[in-house]
């Protein structure tokens, strides 16, 4: 049998990043991953996919609508070929889960293929084309989650399906429904608009993005309304059936009143479930709540001590970079450093176009904690470089302390938001009040001098271009 330091299951970004920063300090370390290839939700069905063909999508929207602005005349007819964007994702995919592969070779990690569980705290079964037992001192849970649903919804992958089919779908729908106007919904949902769908989201709360920013989602519905999705905000899904090649979803609106919606696919993006199946996690003396989470105290340790979890199955957001906070955290952790993450400073990024992003406190959370705040917002079409590019759509809005100036929130939609948001992380990290970022030179012309002008803006309100 052989005997690790430390045991991984799961190789999703969390897993894999934790594995790495183990084997880096200097302890025997081991992944195991039921699937054939590393990298879990993120890299095979997640992130890196729904990227891949966001930008596709992009390629040709631009094409059709954008190239002849810009003088470039395009004859003939442009046409979608599904199967070529689709094998494109798919190569992406390839290469991003073979560069883990790498990865794990360069760094000495032993990588086992098949479903983990515990024999007991110290002992994991791996169940493969062949069954092993191997002995970890510690163990770090990383099984990541998998798409939720609604009791009376029966997903069959065909017509009626989840993030995972909706990434190699065969044909462009002609009206997909899209049950859920959070981040994976509304991303795929710009894709298949983009390629021709009619796009219709059905949304149970009062906004899209309602874990957002209020004016980040408003700013986003009306961006997305002007690119004709339509969209159902607080209507609440009350069956789901599929009738040949098409499928009826009826809703109740906030009337009280039945709406019928009609199309060839249902996306149910509804949010996703921690995922512990299989783990056998009892056997080991570790609880999980009634929310399916793996229980965990501030330094990610589960009731067994020798066994921590990470990412998507424990609590706080589902997000890749989250996970890989906490991988890191726990390993250096368990070399004896003294790692910090500050929740509070995690981004959270939408992938539509224009993207959006955000870190820090809202609006509403500021109110609610009685802090007293002072909002600076700028517009992108103020600026040169968005006028250049087309890409007016969006603001920046900073939310700073009223007596301090600390920077509490930053909140953007816009082109390049995905990466400008990285600004504010760094600027809230070393707690930098709005006149600081306001005094910093920005780069002209640049998407990022949004922030400057909105810094200016929370400072005074003296922004230089509005």
């Amino acid at each position: 049998m052989n005997s690790y330091d430390v045991a991984v299951i799961g190789s999703g970004p969390g897993g894999y990043v934790a594995a790495i920063r183990c084997a880096q300090l200097g302890m025997k370390t081991a992944i195991i991953e039921k699937y054939s290839t590393l990298g879990g939700t993120c890299l095979n069905v997640g992130c890196i996919p729904s990227k891949a063909l966001l930008d596709s999508s992009h390629h040709y929207e631009d094409a059709i609508k954008h190239f002849e602005e810009h003088g470039i005349d395009i004859s003939g007819e442009v046409k979608v070929n599904l199967e070529k964007m689709i094998a494109r994702k798919q190569s992406v995919v390839d290469q991003t889960t073979g560069g883990i592969d790498f990865l794990m070779k360069k760094n000495k990690i032993d990588v086992y293929e098949g479903l983990g569980s515990f024999k007991d705290a110290t002992h994991i079964l791996i169940k493969g084309e062949k069954e092993e037992e191997i002995e970890a001192k510690n163990t770090i849970i990383a099984t990541g989650s998998k798409p939720s649903s609604l009791p009376f919804i029966n997903i069959d992958k065909e017509r009626v399906i989840t993030s995972t089919e909706a990434l190699k779908l065969k044909e462009v729908p002609k009206h997909l429904i899209v049950i859920g106007g959070g981040v994976i919904g509304l991303e795929l949902g710009q894709v298949y608009k983009r390629l021709g769908a009619e796009v219709s989201v059905v949304e149970y709360a009062d906004r899209i993005l309602p874990t957002m920013d209020a004016g980040v989602s408003k700013e986003l519905n009306k961006v997305l309304k002007k690119q004709k999705f339509k969209i159902n905000a607080s209507h609440k899904v009350k069956s789901v059936e599929r009738v040949g090649d098409d499928v009826i979803v009826k809703a109740d609106n906030k009337k009280g009143e039945e709406v019928e919606f009609k199309g060839d696919y249902c996306l149910v993006s509804v949010g996703r479930r921690p995922y512990t199946d299989g783990l056998n996690a009892e056997a080991a003396g570790v609880k999980i709540n009634d929310r399916g989470q793996v229980e965990v105290n501030d330094h990610l340790q589960t009731s067994a001590s020798n066994i921590y979890a990470i990412g998507d199955v424990i609590k706080g957001a589902m997000l890749a970079h989250k996970a890989e906070e906490e991988g890191v955290f726990v390993a250096e952790t368990l070399a004896g450093q003294k790692p910090h993450i500050d929740y509070n400073l995690i981004p959270g990024v939408v992938y539509t176009w224009p993207e959006v992003a955000a870190v820090g406190k809202t609006e509403a959370q500021l109110k609610e904690a009685g802090v007293e705040y002072k909002v600076g917002q700028f517009p992108m079409r103020a600026l040169g470089r968005s006028r250049a590019s087309m890409d007016l759509d969006g603001f920046v809005k900073v939310l700073a302390d009223k007596t301090t100036d600390e920077i509490l929130g930053v909140h953007m939609v816009g082109a390049r938001a995905a990466d400008m948001i990285a600004e504010a992380v760094v600027a809230m990290e070393y707690r930098a009040s709005a006149e600081d970022v306001s005094r910093m030179s920005h780069a002209h012309p640049t998407f990022t001098e949004a922030i400057k002008e909105a810094a200016l803006a929370a400072t005074d309100d003296r922004a230089l271009h509005v």
